[in-house]
């Protein structure tokens, strides 16, 4: 009889530790758990983890951070710069009252807008890698079931999302969309600028998870259980999304762990060369990119957002690859 892949991890699992059902501690346990349990064996995973979970933390809790810091992101203090715009003090104005200096120029904190700027580049990562794991899986698994006519023509459209560059695009897209609907003179929202580079994201983001998706369905289509599940008349939302869904989402869920940190950097390269959010959303693209001027002059200015932007996107990726092992038994981790 013919296992489900579902099935198989938690076989796996005890074939590789060479434990039967009945040993104490493997009895009942569900691929999740199995899963749950390599990760915490996993000190990459924790590690990372616990990074991750501790930003955001930060990124949910930034209006509670800034009351209690005492300070805004948007308040200025000027009377902390001297007469040429630079921040008194040691290390770009270091101190107990900030505790990573002021931006030189404007006078602003620089910690408490990083911690704003950690919500806004995790609010357009999750937003964005959210709807394109959902484009990517509903095309994949309809191309890869249905196959024939209606695969060509996805996968037509997969190879021109592929074929146009990404950059381009962005940039001659999202400051015409903006002008499309706001004046150059207009403050445009902050809602209006995250949901375009949502939107821009989405038209390109979802081609790799349609075609691995693609792929793990035509390998599927073909098996026993779901060979039994269409014999019982079986609808075809049935089996997308109950008998062949449930097997596929451990490479769904490593994806999309690891589109997160891609989306990451995409909002922070946008924001850099200054079509994507606005100047007064706090932003680590847009604090780097002010940062260039002054690097010989106040290196922590850019010390501190290219750090922590650099400790987000790895703790991600790190995570990612600690799950990819967690959910292939087979892993030598």
């Amino acid at each position: 009889m013919s296992l489900s892949p579902v099935e198989g991890v938690a076989l796996a699992e005890i074939e590789s530790t060479g434990e039967g059902p009945e040993q104490k501690g493997l009895v009942g346990r569900s691929p999740g758990q199995l899963v749950w349990n390599r990760l915490r064996r996993d000190r990459t995973a924790l590690v990372s983890g616990i990074v991750l979970v501790l930003l955001i933390l930060a990124a949910v809790a930034a209006p509670l951070i800034s009351r209690l810091y005492g300070t805004s992101p948007s308040q200025q203090f000027g009377d902390l710069l001297d007469a040429t715009g630079m921040p008194l003090g040691y290390v770009g104005g270091v101190s107990g009252d900030h505790w990573f200096g002021l931006e030189p120029g404007l006078g602003r904190d620089i910690f408490i807008r990083m911690i704003y700027g950690i919500r806004t580049s995790l609010l357009i990562a999750l937003g964005a890698a959210v709807v394109t794991t959902t484009i990517g899986v509903v095309l994949g698994i309809i191309a890869g079931y249905l196959g024939g006519v209606v695969d060509a023509v996805i996968g037509w459209f997969t190879d021109v999302a592929l074929a146009m560059p990404f950059l381009v695009f962005a940039l001659a897209v999202v400051p015409t969309f903006s002008l499309r609907f706001y004046g150059p003179r207009d403050a445009i929202p902050t809602w209006f600028a995250v949901t375009t580079l949502i939107v821009v994201f989405a038209a390109f983001g979802w081609t790799g998870t349609a075609r691995l998706v693609r792929g793990q369905v035509v390998s599927l289509r073909e098996r026993e259980f779901v060979e039994a599940a269409r014999a019982s008349g079986a609808g075809l939302w049935h089996m997308l999304f109950r008998q062949l869904l449930p097997n596929i989402w451990a490479p769904i869920l490593v994806a999309f762990s690891l589109a997160v940190p891609s989306y990451v950097t995409g909002e922070a390269a946008l924001s850099f060369l200054g079509v994507g959010l606005p100047e007064s959303v706090p932003s680590f693209g847009r604090m780097i990119y002010r940062s260039i001027d002054y690097l010989q002059t106040d290196p922590a200015y850019v010390f501190f957002p290219g750090i922590t932007i650099f400790a987000l996107v790895l703790a991600f990726n790190l995570f990612g690859d600690a799950l990819r092992d967690a959910l292939d038994p087979k892993s030598s981790r």
